[in-house]
């Protein structure tokens, strides 16, 4: 019989699909890779929700910095998982959820921010962010492109990838309010935080509250 991965993979359509989204870090969307491959959209549609469920793509809104409600974008799961204890609670938390509750997911992440900025030294609340961050697995950086910029913390990879692909809106809320803990933590303002899935070519942006002081300005 195979496995759920080896079944969605038995169509040439969506080896192909699965070939062209793994090429592009930055995922596509339906409508993306309805244009390359020629099929009609709800097609194409039905071809990545089935890699959705067989476990090798996931799926997030990225807005792009846009208003209104943005398209699914679709990316190639990722291999390493997360830390075991965190991960157990984070596919807990899904199976409590209903799907898309953004609200529910940021307050528990709110509370779980809160208790892992406990265990980093860094006094910088953007540092904080990115040493908390960087030890669930997402390789996190500060963005210090733009010195005068708006602070922003970018997460190179996503060790939760395949649980997005579970509940995406809940668990990006998840981790949006984890942000908003370390910051309460830290007695910073957390008001303003948002989290951009693939709000980079190469990664997810975490916007951190314009009340930060700017990445490489001294401060007062």
């Amino acid at each position: 019989m195979g496995t759920p991965q080896h079944r969605a993979l038995g169509s040439a359509s969506r080896a192909t699909i699965m070939r062209m989204v793994r090429a592009e870090r930055g995922g596509l969307t339906a409508a993306e890779v309805a244009a390359e491959t020629g099929q009609h959209l709800s097609t194409t549609r039905a071809h990545l929700d089935r890699l959705v469920a067989a476990g090798l793509l996931v799926k997030a809104r990225a807005s792009g910095g846009m208003p209104g409600r943005p398209a699914w974008r679709f990316r190639a799961a990722a291999t390493d998982p997360a830390p075991a204890p965190y991960r157990a609670l984070a596919m807990a938390l899904l199976e409590d959820l209903q799907s898309g509750d953004r609200d529910g997911a940021a307050r528990v992440g709110r509370d779980w921010g809160r208790r892992l900025a406990v265990h980093t030294t860094a006094a910088d609340p953007a540092d904080a962010v990115t040493d908390v961050l960087d030890g669930l697995g997402f390789a996190a950086v500060r963005d210090r492109s733009a010195p005068h910029a708006p602070e922003r913390v970018l997460l190179r990879t996503c060790p939760f990838l395949d649980l997005v692909g579970r509940n995406p809106d809940a668990m990006c809320g998840l981790h949006a309010g984890m942000v908003r803990g370390v910051l309460d933590q830290r007695g910073a303002d957390s008001e303003g935080t948002v989290l951009e899935p693939f709000g980079t070519s190469t990664a997810c942006v975490v916007h951190l509250p314009p009340t930060l002081r700017p990445a490489g300005r001294a401060a007062s």
